[in-house]
C-alpha cells in the first residue's frame, strides 16, 4: 500500500499558503527534512525514531493527527524491521524497557546506600563514659562539676552533598535529544537543539540518552566526554561513576 503521509502533509501546508522556511522557524526542522518528508524521500531522513519525531512534530504543526501520521510511518515504511532486528541480537526486552533496567538498578542501589548511611550516622549519645549510656541529670551535673562548669554538647554530623553525577549537553549543530534521568524521568523530551543550545547541567545517579548525530559537546561533572563527530544517530548510558558507555539502537531511549 502506497504512503500517503508526504501529499497529506504537502496539501495541508499548500491550503494554508505556508511556505517551507515558515514551517522551519517555528518548528526547528531543517528544510530539507521537511521537502525529504513531503516528497518521501525516505533515504535522505535519519530514520526510526527520528523521523517518526519529525512527522508528528510537522504535522502537529499543521493542525494535523501527527500520532496518526507517524504511526503510519512505523507501520508503511519501517514495516517489522525493528522487532526483526532485536529478535536477531538476542534481545527479549520490550523495546519500552530499552535503556532503563541499567538506571533503575544503579538508582535502587543509591537509595539503599543512602538509608544505610543516615542509620549508622545516628549518633550514639555517649558522653565517653561506661556502658555509653546516656547520664542522668545528676550525671550531667557532676560531669559538668568536674569540667569547670563548662557544659558538653552534642552536634549533628554535617549533611553530605546530594550523590549523584552531573551532566551537561550543548549542541555544536543542530541535534535531535532525548535524555532520561536514573528513574526513567525525561529530561530532555525528544526535542531538537539548535546549535550553541544548551540543555542541563542535570544531576542524576546516572543517565540515558539518544542523539540524532554526534554533534553535541558533553560535560560529565565539568569534564568533557569523548564524543565522536558522527552524522549517525547514537545513544550513551552515564552512569553513577560519570563513565560513559554506547548504547546499541535497541537500548536507546525515544522519548515516544
Amino acid at each position: 500500500m502506497a504512503s500517503r503521509i508526504g501529499s497529506d502533509l504537502h496539501r495541508a501546508r499548500t491550503r494554508r499558503e505556508i511556505e517551507l522556511h515558515e514551517v522551519e522557524a517555528a518548528t526547528r526542522i531543517r528544510a530539507r527534512f521537511l521537502r525529504a518528508i513531503e516528497n518521501e524521500e525516505w533515504d535522505a531522513l535519519p530514520g526510526g525514531v527520528y523521523t517518526r519525531g519529525f512527522i508528528r512534530t510537522y504535522a502537529n504543526f499543521l493542525s494535523l493527527d501527527g500520532n496518526r501520521l507517524a504511526d503510519d510511518y512505523r507501520r508503511e515504511v519501517e514495516g517489522a524491521q525493528p522487532e526483526v532486528a532485536a529478535t536477531a541480537r538476542g534481545s527479549a526486552a520490550p523495546r519500552v524497557s530499552r535503556g532503563v533496567p541499567w538506571a533503575a538498578v544503579i538508582a535502587a542501589v543509591a537509595v539503599a546506600l543512602a538509608v544505610a548511611v543516615a542509620v549508622f550516622a545516628i549518633p550514639g549519645g555517649g558522653n565517653g563514659g561506661g556502658g555509653g549510656a546516656s547520664p542522668g541529670p545528676q550525671d550531667a551535673s557532676r560531669s559538668s562539676t568536674g569540667q569547670g562548669g563548662e557544659q558538653a554538647t552534642t552536634t549533628s554530623p554535617a549533611r553530605k552533598p546530594p550523590r549523584g553525577v552531573s551532566m551537561r549537553l550543548t549542541a555544536k549543530a543542530e541535534v535531535w535529544a532525548c535524555v532520561l534521568d536514573a528513574s526513567g524521568r525525561r529530561l530532555v523530551d525528544g526535542q531538537i537543539l539548535e546549535a550553541g543550545a544548551a540543555a542541563g547541567p542535570f544531576r542524576s545517579g546516572s543517565f540515558t540518552l539518544s542523539l540524532g548525530n554526534g554533534e553535541v559537546t558533553m560535560l560529565i561533572d565539568d569534564r568533557e566526554a569523548a564524543i565522536p563527530p558522527t552524522p549517525s544517530p547514537v545513544g550513551y548510558l552515564v552512569d553513577s561513576s560519570g563513565a560513559l558507555t554506547e548504547l546499541s539502537e535497541a537500548e536507546r531511549p525515544s522519548c515516544e
